[in-house]
């Protein structure tokens, strides 16, 4: 597989959400054949709906189109380390294998604050490449937040909104 043309579909993902001021992650689900079967960015704010994510979105795509919730030769790749919602929903669904691109240390749920997708006590574990096309995934996330702070510095005069800031390494 050529994690990298990948990524960059992901990558290109993540520029739409952040066209439409979502945190800019996608995720695109991919059959071992190499077969796209689902992309997908973050949709929160736009659909109201905090399990809008990048991941979720994508994984319900592609069992759609498979007819399955089990995607079991399928291979996620998302821009950024997936939070426990979806690490969680990527063992459910039995994905057989997550590439990611930042690492969340605020909220990575695979290998920077939890390590859900390996936890022993589950019945699948999901297999982990980390830090493909790292610096532009987390470039992508920087520029936005940078953002964020931007406007809230203008909005409180001077006060930067400390909820208006992501940690990404």
């Amino acid at each position: 597989m050529d994690h990298n043309y990948y990524m960059g579909l992901a990558l290109a993902e993540a520029r739409k959400a952040l066209d439409r001021g979502e945190v800019p992650v996608g995720a695109v689900v991919v059959q071992e054949d190499g077969e796209v079967l689902a992309s997908a960015h973050n949709r929160r704010e736009t659909e109201k709906d905090p399990t809008a994510h990048a991941e979720i979105l994508a994984l319900r795509q592609a069992a759609k189109k498979l007819n399955t919730w089990r995607l079991d030769k399928s291979i996620l790749y998302v821009t950024l380390e997936p939070c426990p919602m979806c690490a969680g929903a990527l063992a459910q669904a039995r994905v057989k294998r997550l590439v990611y691109g930042a690492a969340d240390v605020r909220a990575g749920a695979v290998d920077s604050v939890f390590h859900l997708v390996e936890h022993p006590s589950l019945d699948h574990r999901v297999e982990v490449i980390s830090g493909v096309r790292e610096e532009e995934c987390r470039l992508l996330l920087q520029e936005f937040f940078r953002g964020l702070r931007r406007e809230a510095v203008s909005r409180r005069d001077g006060r930067v909104d400390k909820g208006a800031r992501l940690e990404i390494e």
